[in-house]
């Protein structure tokens, strides 16, 4: 289709509220397979076994759906006024990542992907499917494809506009549409999110092993965190900013306005000395529309034990005490940790 189509998609999607549109033939790369495949067999999924289930349609769209001729590929901005990490440096709150701390962003992006949708339908009487991050879907190698950006060392797409902070959508189309030149590589030989990574997650090679990442760990992972990552985990509760953040092309990025995205009130600085007062009850009232309620109440009071315990918070050790008696075993064994750090004593050697 001509440019002016291209003009129009664009213009409309600015016009709901997306930040960039960049567009994608409906095709995989020979290479996507390639690292998926090599990925999957290394076992840098973790237990993320959805990957695996889903691996053929994940790499390739005319598999997911063999309809479809093109992509457009949505960004959101959400660039966070001020330091993202200075949370991270104060021992007595937690911290959680800055896409997390207001309302969950897949409600916001999935309707206007659908206003989208429908405005292109009537305009055009083409068919259409919409995703947002749950569909198997390589958004970040499609984004890639296209203007909007380049997928960084930390394996996130990086923007000249808007940094690291995109949120990412796509609408796959019946519409024969002209792809993009795709954004080259600005990287260079800069290392920064490799380096800032708490975990060693990352190889420098723009591959990343989610066992050792801590918004795998917090997150996706149900199993108890290993005990020589807990102290990466500093006082991070959900989610992890640091690589991120430490990414040079972020002073482009305006900080968002979009209202969904600013932080509540209450998830600014929590202190820890008040979520760990927190029954499941409480945890849901607070995290109520939260992509934070996605962790689950266990693993998210087994993080905020872990952070207690790393910064060295001994007024909250009878928290901890009393954490040891809890029905979840995935709490007790966090507050049995919590309570040895907290005592002075090494938990691997006992």
């Amino acid at each position: 289709m001509s440019a002016d189509v291209k003009a129009l998609i664009r213009a409309k999607a600015l016009e709901l509220g997306f930040s960039d549109v960049g567009f994608a033939r409906a095709q995989g790369l020979a290479q996507w397979k390639a690292d998926l495949d090599a990925y999957l067999a290394e076992g840098r999924h973790g237990t993320m076994d959805w990957m695996a289930e889903t691996a053929a349609r994940r790499a390739d769209p005319q598999i997911l759906w063999p309809e479809a001729r093109s992509v457009i590929v949505l960004g959101t901005n959400y660039a966070p006024a001020g330091d993202a990490l200075k949370l991270t440096r104060m021992p007595e709150r937690g911290n959680i990542s800055v896409y997390a701390r207001n309302r969950d962003y897949h409600d916001l992006l999935k309707r206007r992907l659908k206003a989208l949708g429908r405005w292109m339908a009537e305009t055009w009487d083409c068919q259409l499917k919409v995703f947002v991050d749950t569909a198997p879907v390589m958004e970040k190698p499609l984004a890639a494809q296209t203007a909007l950006g380049w997928r960084g060392r930390h394996t996130n797409i990086v923007s000249r506009r808007f940094g690291s902070w995109l949120f990412l959508g796509e609408v796959f189309t019946t519409l024969e549409i002209a792809p993009d030149l795709p954004e080259a590589d600005h990287c260079g030989s800069c290392r920064a999110c490799v380096d800032a990574c708490p975990t060693q997650a990352l190889d420098g090679e723009g591959r990343i092993d989610a066992r050792r990442c801590i918004s795998y760990l917090t997150i996706e992972s149900k199993a108890p965190v290993p005990e020589d990552l807990r102290p990466g985990l500093g006082n991070r509760l959900y989610g992890c900013d640091d690589c991120m953040a430490a990414c040079p092309w972020n002073k482009f990025a305006p900080p968002t306005t979009e209202r969904d995205f600013l932080p509540r009130v209450e998830l600014t600085a929590p202190k820890l000395a008040d979520l760990v007062l927190l029954d499941e009850e409480g945890f849901r009232e607070v995290f109520t529309a939260s992509p934070v309620k996605r962790a689950g109440y266990e693993r998210f009071m087994a993080g905020v034990l872990m952070a207690i315990a790393n910064g060295g918070q001994v007024g909250l050790l009878n928290e901890a005490e009393r954490r040891q008696n809890d029905l979840s075993p995935l709490i007790r064994d966090a507050a049995r940790w919590a309570v040895l750090l907290l005592r002075g004593q090494d938990p691997g050697k006992l």
